[in-house]
């Protein structure tokens, strides 16, 4: 079993982990995960299918706090990364404290940028990065009732 430190990636290790894995194909997407449930892991599973390797951008803890507001998140960046990290389609783990990936997937250099359906094309930060480098951006269709906002709002009554 892998320890889910082995799939850890520091932002700093982002470019040297492109330029070992120059071959394969490097897919992104990220989230905050707060709540993790069967709508993003189907969203991981259908991500992992567009390439060799899946790399998980994570919103650290102070940058949920600042998108999402008091209260959140629900989990720690760690477990959060660790809960992901277990997932078979999951290859690599990156935080990042900024409010969006842009840095994060401008040191990765994806060959396919991944984002939930429910984000318009212009909506998806790193877009046209990618593009402009030849890769490609896939919107998945989201898995209708099933949203962290929502499992907390039905936990919450």
């Amino acid at each position: 079993m892998v320890d889910y430190r082995d799939k850890r990636l520091s932002r700093s290790a982002l470019a040297r982990f492109r330029a070992r894995n120059r071959k394969k194909t490097i897919v992104f997407t990220n989230g905050c995960f707060d709540i993790l449930h069967r709508g993003h892991v189907e969203i991981l599973r259908k991500a992992k299918r567009l390439g060799d390797i899946l790399v998980v951008g994570l919103n650290s803890d102070a940058s949920v706090r600042r998108l999402k507001g008091r209260g959140r998140p629900l989990a720690g960046e760690k477990d959060r990364a660790f809960v992901l990290a277990a997932l078979e389609a999951v290859d690599r783990v990156v935080i990042f404290g900024e409010d969006t990936p842009f840095e994060a997937i401008r040191a990765l250099e994806p060959d396919v940028l991944v984002k939930g359906a429910e984000y318009g094309r212009g909506e998806i930060v790193g877009a046209g990065f990618v593009e402009e480098r030849g890769g490609r951006v896939v919107r998945v269709p989201m898995r209708k009732g099933f949203s962290t906002t929502s499992l907390i709002e039905k936990i919450r009554r």
